[in-house]
């Protein structure tokens, strides 16, 4: 099955356990329709670069998952119809980092940019 890596940006007036609540819930929706989320992250509270629905904050979510194409064009489109739901990026890759994303790391973990 095709590799996706979705990430989710949820209104700021939710408390961190309803974001977190969200992300089992399209989980289960992936499962129902024959997919799999293999890695879930939460990534916080995070101030937007712009406002969005008259938001400068947003809870952002990062979702790795294994599921064929139907299963996951039925799950964006309830994200989108969600209305806790601000945006979404979901984008097909080749294979899944192993280990927590970038968002994630330490900054000493990162390594060195410049080289």
């Amino acid at each position: 099955m095709p590799l996706y890596e979705h990430v989710m940006i949820a209104r700021q007036d939710l408390s961190g356990a309803q974001a977190e609540g969200l992300i089992e819930h399209f989980g289960t929706i992936l499962s129902d329709n024959g997919g799999k989320l293999v890695d879930s992250e939460y990534w916080g509270l995070k101030t937007m670069a712009y406002k969005i629905n008259k938001n400068r904050k947003g809870h952002y979510a990062f979702m790795r998952t294994d599921a064929p194409a139907p299963a996951v064009q039925e799950m964006e489109r309830l994200m989108r119809l969600h209305e806790d739901v601000m945006r979404v990026l979901t984008v097909k890759v080749d294979k899944h980092d192993e280990g927590p994303s970038i968002q994630m790391q330490k900054r000493d973990d990162r390594g060195d940019r410049r080289r």
